[in-house]
């Protein structure tokens, strides 16, 4: 019954739960339902998904709902191999994930899983990986118990400080939307590495400091929930901080101020230059065909065509 009846309309009664007039309230499904986002294995669409929908499809038949899909966005995961081979009992290449929660912390293990590939495509595990993201977690806890001393604030250093803080604000909350863990870690990892230097040098003020690990913490939160509670009570913080917003970006701010411009003739890298990044389109490929090393490939010859990617590339077909 839990396999092929009740699998395929739980989270109906999900919505209430303590309803006992019928199976589920009418008010309630009509503000919850249908389901906005789906996960699970590729392996469950010949049988969950595909029971769950006919439910759902005679369910809305009888008058009951008024959808015809029980989950409007589906999205499989991959999954984690040892050994380049799928985990098995047979096989003996299972981990076990509590012997790593016991050394490293149930922390650690969750965000390793969440850094070890693209959710979508899984990856190998391996046991130095698990414990680089330890060591990661020991710096963050470390970098925010030490404390901080300005020594000498500099207008340069507030204002580097304000753009990588709202461009990592902007990345990690980009990356969570589309299922992006592994670059949302490895964003998480280099702003972790920029607050190290900052607190070395000592160059912004102790209440910028402050915010840029408030901000920290907050970010890390989803992916790293124990660790993120507990430093944020032993700065002083109201409890919880998972009942703190999320943080928000300033557009002007994260945006970067140059980037580096890639030039290419019929597709081949042949030139880099730093440009401002609201560079317009006629400027970028104005710069570009007036570059010296671009007039020596291209010998005089005329451009067919000239392609400009905004903010990355200028390619010029010849």
């Amino acid at each position: 019954m839990d396999t092929f009846m009740c699998s395929n309309w739980y989270f109906l009664r999900y919505a209430s739960p303590r309803y006992d007039a019928g199976p589920f309230e009418p008010d309630k499904i009509k503000k919850w339902l249908p389901v906005d986002l789906y996960t699970g294995g590729a392996e469950h669409a010949t049988l969950h998904l595909l029971y769950s929908r006919f439910f759902v499809k005679a369910l809305r038949d009888v008058g009951l709902i008024d959808f015809g899909e029980p989950f409007t966005r589906l999205f499989n995961q991959g999954i984690i191999v040892s050994g380049k081979q799928k985990m098995s009992k047979s096989k003996g290449n299972v981990v076990t994930p509590d012997e790593y929660v016991a050394e490293v912390g149930a922390d650690a293990v969750r965000a390793y899983l969440m850094f070890i590939g693209p959710w979508e495509q899984g990856g190998e595990w391996n046991d130095s990986g698990i414990v680089g993201i330890s060591r990661w977690l020991n710096r963050v806890w470390n970098l925010v118990l030490t404390g901080y001393s300005s020594t000498s604030p500099q207008p340069e250093a507030e204002k580097e400080l304000r753009h990588i803080t709202h461009r990592t604000i902007k990345k990690v909350t980009e990356d969570i939307e589309r299922f992006r863990f592994n670059t949302m870690l490895a964003c998480l990892m280099e702003f972790t590495n920029y607050l190290a230097k900052v607190q070395e040098a000592g160059t912004i003020s102790e209440s910028s400091w402050q915010e840029a690990i408030d901000t920290l913490l907050l970010l890390i939160a989803p992916s790293i929930p124990h660790l993120a509670e507990e430093l944020w009570e032993r700065l002083g913080h109201p409890f919880s901080i998972h009942n703190q917003s999320f943080p928000t970006w300033e557009e002007q701010l994260a945006r970067e101020e140059e980037i580096t411009l890639v030039i290419q003739i019929n597709g081949k890298l042949r030139d880099k230059v730093s440009v401002l990044a609201s560079i317009s389109e006629g400027d970028a490929k104005e710069l570009a065909l007036s570059r010296e090393r671009v007039k020596a490939y291209l010998k005089n010859k005329p451009a067919s065509k000239i392609v400009y990617v905004p903010g990355k590339l200028v390619n010029i077909v010849t």
